[in-house]
């Protein structure tokens, strides 16, 4: 009997173990009463547990429960001090939500939920039971200012991340508006044709383009294809919110890019270039664009020439563009090459202005006296500047006739006014030669008019050197060498003349070039010798070379 006893006593235990709940498990129960804001649940096992009616509330919503409903809670203890089961609503709602997400997870399935709260950096998100974190990046497409209309509405999420041992859930809306989207776009695409003419919203503007809504797609409008004309920013053709007609470029079916035009869809201004605009043609231009290399000319909207830095001026050669023009200038300028391929009109500003060495040689033949200031002094001569903006060079040489160039260069300053004779004009290359000395005549050639080589004349001494002395004649300054002082070497002494001498050389070189006369007295002395020879005798007639130069003095000195 005590045997029978002791087997019953095991099954029942073998029973209750089986039949009761553990702890931490979701269990079934009926509603069975409400009261004080707490719903009365039957578990069964002869146990009853209260939950608080706002567990059985969805975020933003009233609970919903009544008397007689099933439900499933979490019971979290089978019988606190008052004999009555702790069971959750919210935390049986939590588990059955984490099994459920974590299937969706798994497979990459949305999942349904309801933001209802915000926290640092983004949202919370009830997703029927967990909750989860909405990151403030995964709200939309675009930055969000307002997100009140958001909140409560039940609408599909992105679960991105999750962590059930650390209770951590991480999901994205912004995941689902991308790939609806995406498929909305891939709809319209389907319906688009390269060249195709439709209609579109323009929504942004940048720098570089605009972007136009072709009815749940964008589309590029790049700044290039706006106009024909040169556009410097969109905004200058273009609102937000303006409808315009766009022709369809080029669809990237990879990408979904669309490339759209305004400019097609109107007649090329290039087909008549040529036609309009014939060589060496002369036209008057906008400027509406400058570089460092140039200036762009608008000839007509949609039709540029570029005028090159080298065609800009005769004269300023080595200055930036923006000095010789302005933008939006009116500028006269001569079509100079067409390039339709390239879709090129080269331009020049200064063909249409006369070359200024040109008129300045008509204007100013050589011998012209001129009057100009100087420009710069380099280490061969000055730059004086001229009329028409050009310069003109007196070289070290066309300085002075008394002076040697490096000495008279160094009586001239920046800004001097000075008198010049033109002496040369090359246009080619762009020269005017000029002499200062030149200004008053040719004093060489007055004062040597009447001499030539042989004759002799009487010059003054004005300087003794070591190697021979200067003299003067008429103005004109000449050099004796030491060995042209005398026939005789023991009287080639420069020493034995002073200044103020009066001595009587011959001519034995005239340079009208180079404005030089070379004189020697040695050469006169040959010169009497060789007169006197054969004058008086020649030298084997017996008399000696002293009678014969003695018998020549004695004439001289009886006429």
């Amino acid at each position: 009997m005590a045997n029978m006893m002791d087997e019953f006593e095991a099954l029942l235990e073998e029973s209750f173990e089986m039949d009761t709940p553990s702890e931490g498990s979701v269990v079934k129960g009926k509603v069975i009463a409400i009261e004080a804001g707490q719903a009365i649940i039957d578990v069964g096992y002869k146990m009853e547990g209260r939950v608080e009616l706002k567990e059985f509330a969805e975020p933003g919503e009233a609970p919903k429960v009544e008397v007689g409903d099933e439900v499933e809670v979490f019971l979290r203890q089978v019988e606190n001090a008052r004999g009555e089961a702790v069971i959750s609503r919210e935390m049986a709602r939590r588990e059955e939500a984490w099994d459920r997400l974590e299937k969706a997870y798994a497979a990459e399935e949305r999942v349904e939920g309801a933001i209802f709260g915000r926290v640092k950096g983004g949202f919370t998100v009830d997703l029927g039971g967990a909750v989860a974190f909405l990151p403030g990046s995964q709200v939309d497409v675009r930055p969000v200012r307002d997100a009140g209309p958001l909140m409560g509405l039940k609408q599909p999420f992105q679960v991105l991340k999750m962590d059930r041992r650390r209770g951590n859930i991480v999901v994205s809306r912004r995941a689902i508006l991308e790939e609806s989207r995406a498929e909305q776009r891939a709809e319209v695409i389907g319906n688009l044709t390269e060249g195709q003419t439709v209609d579109g919203v323009v929504k942004n503007i940048t720098e570089y383009g605009a972007f136009v809504d072709l009815g749940g797609v964008d589309g590029l409008l790049h700044v290039t294809d706006m106009a024909w004309r040169r556009v410097n920013h969109p905004s200058e053709i273009l609102a937000i919110g303006e409808t315009i007609k766009v022709q369809v470029i080029k669809i990237n079916k990879e990408t979904h890019r669309i490339s759209l035009g305004m400019k097609q869809l109107q007649e090329d201004p290039w087909d008549l270039v040529a036609a309009k605009y014939p060589l060496e043609s002369s036209h008057t231009g906008r400027v509406t664009n400058i570089t460092d290399y140039g200036a762009f000319v608008e000839l007509e909207p949609g039709v540029e020439g570029l005028v090159h830095v080298s065609e800009m001026s005769w004269t300023k050669k080595n200055v930036h563009p923006g000095k010789i023009v302005s933008t939006s200038q009116e500028v006269e300028v001569m079509v100079l090459e067409i390039d339709g391929a390239k879709r090129r009109v080269s331009l020049g500003l200064k063909q249409t202005m006369r070359n200024p060495w040109e008129v300045f040689a008509e204007t100013h033949p050589e011998g012209t006296e001129v009057e100009g200031e100087v420009k710069n002094i380099t280490e061969f001569g000055l730059f004086v500047g001229l009329d028409g903006d050009i310069d003109g060079m007196v070289h070290l040489s066309d300085l002075s006739w008394d002076q040697r160039g490096e000495e008279a260069i160094q009586d001239y300053r920046k800004g001097d006014v000075v008198q010049a004779i033109v002496s040369e004009v090359d246009v080619e290359k762009e020269r005017i030669s000029l002499s200062i000395k030149g200004v008053g005549g040719d004093k060489f050639a007055e004062a040597v008019g009447g001499v030539k080589r042989g004759s002799i004349v009487t010059v003054t001494v004005t300087s003794i050197e070591d190697g021979g002395v200067e003299v003067e004649y008429e103005g004109m300054k000449s050099f004796i060498r030491r060995s042209d002082l005398s026939r005789d070497r023991a009287e080639q002494r420069p020493e034995r003349f002073s200044v103020g001498d009066k001595v009587d050389v011959r001519i034995t070189n005239v340079d009208a070039k180079a404005h030089r006369l070379g004189v020697s007295i040695k050469a006169r002395e040959i010169a009497e010798e060789k007169e006197a020879v054969e004058q008086y005798g020649s030298s084997d007639s017996g008399a000696s070379l002293g009678d014969i130069l003695g018998a020549a003095l004695k004439g001289d000195d009886e006429k």
